[in-house]
């Protein structure tokens, strides 16, 4: 009985240290990303051609190709994704991108930090 209350003991500590560590990953950088500035971009200073930008942070680390063309965005594809994708929110921020051609959009409720994650590898990508 003490053998099997040991090994019952043991199961539950390895799942609250997992479960912790769980929540430690999920909201690690939060904060910092909810703060992050989103910097607007001027257009007619960039070339036509397709520009690589990376923002990373832990898991909001992504990675976008932004394509202009005759001083507009004409497309953005995301090379790399968050860790936790929505790609409802993904196509979302990109879309309001193209239409609004600058990085300075509202963000998707409830995926704040994701957006801005986005936003700043796009702003990346056209500050080089």
């Amino acid at each position: 009985m003490k053998k099997v209350m040991m090994i019952i003991l043991s199961i539950l500590g390895v799942l609250v240290l997992v479960g912790a560590g769980g929540v430690f990953y999920i909201t690690n950088g939060l904060e910092a990303g909810e703060n992050l500035a989103i910097n607007p971009v001027d257009l007619t200073k960039i070339e036509d051609g397709t520009y690589a930008g990376v923002y990373q942070a832990g898991r909001w680390t992504n990675e976008v190709a932004v394509s202009v063309a005759d001083h507009q965005i004409s497309n953005i594809d995301v090379v790399k994704t968050v860790t936790i994708e929505s790609p409802e929110m993904t196509s979302t921020i990109i879309n309001s991108v193209i239409e609004k051609q600058n990085t300075t959009v509202d963000t998707v409720t409830g995926a704040t930090v994701s957006s801005k994650a986005y936003l700043k590898s796009i702003e990346n990508a056209l500050s080089q």
